[in-house]
């Protein structure tokens, strides 16, 4: 899977630590999230989707690997 997530937080000027606090997780998970090494559950997707006003579709694309 491939995530837009960093250019997400870049459009709207804040940290990894910013972000974390707005959808209560923690910093490395977001840090994880943006490196591919980990998928969000379908709820933080949504949280996402939320903050950023746009479907989870437009920041999270499946690979042909997936």
């Amino acid at each position: 899977m491939e995530n837009r997530i960093k250019i997400e937080r870049a459009i709207l000027d804040i940290t990894q630590e910013e972000l974390a606090q707005k959808i209560g997780v923690s910093r490395q998970t977001i840090n994880s999230i943006e490196a591919n090494r980990y998928v969000p559950s379908t709820v933080l997707a949504l949280k996402l989707s939320e903050l950023f006003n746009k479907p989870v579709n437009d920041f999270f694309k499946l690979t042909e690997d997936d």
